[in-house]
């Protein structure tokens, strides 16, 4: 069996009534694409923005005619005609196959590796996150949080306390423990990150000392965090400047990311008050900074 695959251009069309009539019409399954390179960056919850160039693609099993997805379209929206459709014919794959062939075990810094659950690692003294793709950002691929995952590789962790704020996927709470911290608050703002977050954690059997919260329910440690992570974005980390400040122990270390090049000094700026920043460290237009409290 194969499939076929529709793909339109949604400009000024109705992209709710399309993704139905593509349903009512047999589609098995609805993606989206940029055609425009257009950035959406952290969504509230529950939000689901579109590109003002969006993409449509629908996926079909061959054995359904595309007179029969026409006509089922046309009658759906009450159309006289259809605009312009691409159908593209796709052989039938093993994709699970095919995904692992695209996501490898990856290190980080001398010990840290993250490996699907599918795969291995030899190496020699390897601290493994098992952790494939999911719904919530975060598997190291991204340059933000490779730079995290390695700078966290070299610090020394044994026993110490950590906030991971804006957790994802929660790979930095978990290579965290791994490493040997002693506790990790994890804080989100969206409740299925929180719920992955979890899942993760017990996936690489650190879920006991892993606190998970969002941040109307989070309650900081008294005396502070020895590691406060933050890898979000510029502008919600210059908002949380005094709050993430704050909960960092005297002799911690911060690190923000999810930081373009250019909105580094901005945001250190926005810290300066309370924090000495080092030397950025930089990966494919992307900065971590790292500092102390004054």
């Amino acid at each position: 069996m194969g499939w076929q695959q529709l793909k339109m251009p949604l400009a000024g069309l109705d992209q709710e009534r399309w993704e139905q009539a593509m349903l009512d019409a047999g589609a098995v399954a609805i993606t989206y694409t940029d055609a425009a390179d257009q950035p959406i960056l952290e969504p509230a919850p529950g939000e689901a923005p579109l590109w003002h160039a969006a993409v449509l693609a629908a996926l079909f099993d061959d054995q359904i005619s595309y007179e029969h997805i026409a006509l089922t379209l046309l009658s759906s929206l009450s159309l006289p005609s259809l605009p312009a459709i691409d159908i593209n014919l796709l052989p039938e794959r093993d994709w699970e196959r095919a995904w692992l062939d695209d996501f490898k075990p990856m290190q980080f810094g001398e010990r840290l590796w993250v490996c699907p659950h599918a795969m291995s690692v030899s190496a020699e003294h390897a601290t493994i996150i098992k952790l494939d793709p999911g719904l919530a950002f975060g598997t190291g691929t991204h340059a933000t949080t490779a730079l995290c995952l390695s700078r966290l590789d070299s610090l020394a962790l044994e026993g110490a306390t950590v906030l991971d704020y804006g957790c994802g996927s929660g790979i930095l709470a978990i290579a965290s423990l791994l490493l040997g911290a002693a506790s990790v608050d994890a804080v989100d703002i969206d409740p299925q990150a929180l719920t992955a977050t979890l899942r993760n954690a017990a996936d690489n059997d650190v879920a006991k000392a892993l606190h998970c919260a969002l941040p109307n329910d989070w309650q900081p440690l008294d005396d502070g965090y020895d590691v406060v992570l933050a890898n979000i974005l510029a502008q919600p980390l210059m908002s949380l400047a005094e709050t993430l400040s704050r909960t960092l122990r005297d002799g911690g270390v911060l690190l923000l990311s999810g930081i373009l090049e250019d909105q580094a000094d901005a945001v250190m700026q926005k810290y300066d008050p309370f924090i000495e920043f080092a030397q950025p460290k930089r990966q494919d237009g992307w900065v971590l900074l790292e500092g102390a409290r004054r």
